[in-house]
């Protein structure tokens, strides 16, 4: 079977200037790290404030658990999304020399 090369992407992916777009990924890791502490904080508040209003004691710990949760699943969506974007940088087109689908073998 011949070797074909690949067809070159002709559309270049727009990259920020060197130094701010080190700062913009920064940024994106630091909200991914800050996220999880404030979604249980936030939870926590909630919670106790609903401890106070309906005279129990355990909806402090379910806000807890809940904005963990919903922290964790909020980080893991932000996590792909990084690594879908730093892997569309490298690779451009995932059917770059795959040829024509339409082909009997």
């Amino acid at each position: 079977m011949p070797f074909n090369r690949p067809i070159p992407e002709t559309k270049q992916r727009g990259k920020i200037a060197g130094g701010i777009g080190a700062i913009a990924e920064a940024e994106k890791l630091m909200q991914i790290a800050l996220l999880l502490p404030s979604a249980a904080v936030i939870g926590w508040l909630a919670g106790a404030f609903l401890d106070s209003r309906l005279h129990q004691s355990w909806i402090a710990i379910v806000g807890v658990v809940f904005g963990c949760i919903s922290g964790l699943v909020y980080v893991i969506r932000m996590a792909f999304a990084a690594e879908r974007d730093s892997r569309s940088g490298i690779n451009a087109s995932d059917d770059a020399g795959k040829g024509s689908s339409n082909l009997q073998p």
